[in-house]
């Protein structure tokens, strides 16, 4: 089993472990892994299925560990090795991507030969034993190391369709490419661009992202014109046979002479309304997606964001590394849940009720480590199972 680490609330100062595991409860945070040097654990990712279990992944080096919660996030399994990736893209949030189906639980990564930007395909693993063991790969881009870049974004649908989405390079410059599967990841449809920017790259180290709700297809990137790097966010209402003009967010700009390596995240509410969540200059802000004003958060950097019953949740760094910031976008002040935490990531289920869980990486006691915890949220099942 992996280790609780007791707070009061959702506070973790440190993250230290002091008190007992009888002290603990069900919102308190989880030691899933750790370790340093050559194996430290980065990057995880978590996806939360609609019975309330909850998936995890990251990466060790050019290997893939899955962790599983059968109990909404309150304690994890062992980690296990799921797969290797040769030169597996880790870090500045490439890594692991993992989504869940009725049937499957689905993870990409991107790896290739030689690693270091020279090549790499965006790769895919399905498990259905509930991460027992795993089949693939099979490759989701069709053109030959053009996702070498290693940075893209996964999402299913309720259909049970799985897309991906990618900074493609096959016309040596970054655009915005997707596939869908629609056999849980067993094969992957012919790849489409769809967006190139005017200026012709998009920008080129920010991950792009995707989110599902019925037949809409929403994918939000960090774009690179006229020397701004703004979001954008493109949609398809028709299951993605063609995709809107990507339209900006914010009433703001942001000219920069550089990546920020920072590409925010999207959520779909019930009614299929989205809410995105990006940083300008050393700022975060939350906005619709329909051309609403923009708000703004405070200061930070790498958000993420997921879509529950009751509202938006949003998770962010006060810095590149810092304290860990959690909001309802509905109501209330922002919370810490950390203060040595970088690249969170929250997630709830594919219906926004049940469990929310977040997790990052840090440190302790010299070691890099993976966290998790439940969120709560007001009125749904992971306040109501407390």
């Amino acid at each position: 089993m992996t280790m609780k680490l007791p707070i009061a609330r959702l506070l973790v100062a440190a993250l230290l472990i002091t008190a007992s595991v009888e002290n603990s409860n069900a919102n308190d945070p989880v030691l899933v892994a750790s370790g340093s040097a050559a194996n430290a654990p980065k990057q995880p990712q978590v996806a939360v299925g609609l019975d309330g279990s909850v998936h995890l992944v990251y990466g060790i080096g050019d290997t893939v560990q899955y962790a599983r919660s059968s109990d909404g996030g309150v304690t994890f399994e062992k980690s296990l090795t799921a797969f290797r990736v040769p030169n597996l893209s880790l870090g500045m949030r490439r890594g692991p991507r993992i989504v869940t189906t009725e049937s499957a639980i689905v993870v990409t990564a991107i790896g290739g030969r030689m690693g270091k930007g020279r090549d790499g395909d965006l790769l895919a693993w399905r498990s259905t034993d509930h991460g027992k063991s795993w089949q693939g790969p099979s490759q989701v881009n069709d053109a030959a190391d053009s996702a070498r870049e290693g940075l893209h974004a996964m999402a299913s649908g309720t259909d049970n369709s799985i897309w991906c989405v990618w900074l493609d390079l096959r016309d040596r410059k970054s655009e915005i490419y997707v596939s869908v599967s629609k056999d849980n990841g067993a094969t992957w449809e012919a790849n489409r661009c769809i967006y190139r920017s005017p200026d012709g790259s998009v920008c080129e180290c920010c991950h792009p992202s995707v989110i599902v709700k019925g037949r809409n297809v929403h994918v939000m990137f960090r774009n690179s014109v006229g020397g701004n790097r703004d979001m954008y966010v493109t949609t398809s209402a028709d299951g993605g046979n063609s995709f809107s003009d990507a339209r900006k967010l914010g009433s703001g700009t942001w000219m920069l002479d550089a990546c920020p390596m920072d590409g925010g995240m999207l959520a779909a509410g019930s009614n299929g309304a989205i809410s995105t969540v990006w940083r300008r200059d050393g700022n975060v802000y939350a906005a619709a997606g329909d051309g609403s004003p923009e708000i703004l958060l405070g200061r930070g950097q790498q958000p993420w964001i997921a879509g529950t019953a009751n509202g938006s949740i949003i998770v962010w760094t006060a810095g590149r590394e810092g304290d860990l910031l959690v909001k309802n976008l509905n109501s209330g002040e922002s919370e810490k849940l950390s203060e040595t935490a970088r690249d969170p990531v929250i997630a709830s289920t594919p219906i926004g009720d049940g469990p929310v869980i977040a997790c990052w990486e840090s440190k302790l006691n010299g070691e890099f480590t993976v966290v998790a915890t439940r969120v709560e949220v007001p009125g749904t099942d992971a306040q109501r199972r407390k």
